[in-house]
């Protein structure tokens, strides 16, 4: 492990050399960071229980108190932190808008098998999207979300982690399964709750998750997987193994308290932990400028003191070089990394939502054709000769083909028995839940016809 992680400290000072401090912590012409394997330099020191916290005198008369967490210098004047710097973190970015590299870019090189496959998954997750999306408006499916504007987003931060990297998602990063070999017939599945849906049926749609590809089950409540993936990461970090976590949240999510609990959890603790914010604008109905008085989230990040930088989330190879650089800083250096990647939410919130109620339809029309994720990307792969119209067109179609066909079998397929509802939680079910049950029953014996014919009593 340590031979490991020293080669890829090495590897990642090399890359570092090559980025400019702007890439690593978001603001231009700031200091470069010190990187290193290991050790307190990186830290701030602490006095020891027991210690004098005494106040010292250096050589230019300043007193200084070694507080806990580190020396402190006192100055005579009153100053108050500022609210802003005045000048907004800058963002990360390899491709401009016509998937061109920027002059003088730096990023981690992408080989043809992977940057087609990227391009491959980006162009599935948005055909079964749109089949979905029209499946659900057809009243196949109760519900249904996109993640229409943030693919790259998707595939190419899924394309920089190891399958054995666990993933907490929230819920808008089914790309991430897609990437890792979750197949459509399985999304399906899920979508459908047949019998065949790890989840028994018991989850809404889009709630996909997977042991085989270290995928925790989606959970509507915001941001409770912060937390959850702090601890996981805790856990790997102890038992040495070469993984860290990565959790995905919106921008609305930094709101919540288990976001600032889980930055602080982690930050103490030193665990391998990526927090990954999609900064797409809006939460819901409500615009970043109501959501933070804070230049975003990527900001909040010094705060707690954890390495933080701002990617272009629409720039498949600035998402791919800053997830890879940063699950080897979390790993080797065990150290927890914030990714703010700026983005745009193109689709409604969900099928519940209709968004032109609360933003112009220009905006989002702006952001579909001139800041598309997958056409920019697309440009990319051509100029590399890896792509073209004829491929493009063969392939949307065997996917259409091969996910209207999923669609198919899973909504012909049975569902889970009724009993479904009260197993897999408690070894023994307690009283509560077989009363629960029984008076299920009683109503289904009882109301018949207002139970769905097709579950398996």
């Amino acid at each position: 492990m340590a031979l490991i992680c020293h080669a890829r400290s090495t590897a990642a000072r090399h890359f570092m050399r090559g980025l400019s401090a702007s890439t690593v912590i978001g603001r231009w012409n700031s200091p470069p960071i010190p990187f290193s394997s290991g050790g307190s330099e990186r830290r701030f020191g602490s006095a020891r229980a027991g210690e004098s916290v005494s106040p010292q005198y250096d050589d230019c008369r300043n007193q200084v108190l070694d507080f806990p967490g580190g020396k402190v210098m006192f100055i005579p004047e009153m100053r108050f932190l500022s609210e802003s710097t005045g000048e907004r973190i800058s963002c990360y970015r390899v491709l401009d808008h016509n998937g061109q590299t920027i002059s003088g870019s730096s990023f981690k090189e992408v080989t043809r098998e992977v940057a087609v496959k990227m391009y491959r998954d980006m162009v599935t997750l948005q055909v079964m999207d749109t089949i979905f999306y029209e499946a659900q408006r057809q009243g196949r499916i109760s519900f249904y979300l996109t993640s229409t504007g943030e693919e790259a987003i998707n595939i190419a931060s899924a394309a920089a982690l190891s399958n054995e990297d666990v993933v907490f998602p929230q819920y808008r990063e089914p790309g991430v399964l897609l990437w890792r070999g979750f197949t459509l017939q399985e999304f399906a599945n899920q979508c459908f709750g047949n019998k065949s849906d790890y989840g028994k049926g018991r989850q809404m749609p889009i709630h996909y998750g997977s042991s085989k590809y270290n995928y925790f089950t989606v959970s509507s409540p915001i941001s409770t997987q912060l937390p959850q993936a702090v601890g996981a990461a805790y856990s790997l970090k102890m038992d040495r193994k070469d993984a860290c976590a990565v959790t995905y949240f919106g921008d609305g999510g930094t709101s919540e308290g288990d976001f600032h609990a889980a930055l602080n959890f982690a930050a103490v603790t030193e665990s391998p932990v990526i927090f990954f914010c999609r900064n797409n604008g809006w939460a819901i109905s409500t615009p970043t400028e109501e959501q933070f008085r804070s230049d975003g989230a990527v900001i909040r990040g010094q705060a707690y003191g954890i390495r933080s930088i701002r990617v272009d989330g629409n720039d498949a190879l600035a998402v791919y070089s800053a997830v890879h650089l940063a699950r080897e800083m979390a790993i080797c250096e065990t150290r927890p990394i914030l990714i703010e990647a700026l983005t745009y939410r193109v689709g409604h919130h969900s099928t519940s939502d209709d968004s032109t109620k609360y933003r112009p339809a220009e905006e989002i029309e702006h952001w579909r054709s001139a800041r598309d994720p997958v056409s920019r990307y697309r440009k990319w792969i051509e100029r590399n000769g890896w792509w073209c119209d004829d491929v493009e067109s063969e392939f949307r179609s065997s996917v259409r083909k091969e996910l209207l066909q999923a669609i198919q079998v899973a909504e012909r397929a049975q569902k889970p028995p009724l009993k479904e509802l009260f197993t897999d939680v408690y070894d023994v079910v307690p009283s509560n839940l077989r009363e629960q049950e029984q008076v299920l029953y009683q109503n289904v014996e009882k109301y018949p016809g207002d139970y769905p014919s097709d579950v398996p009593i």
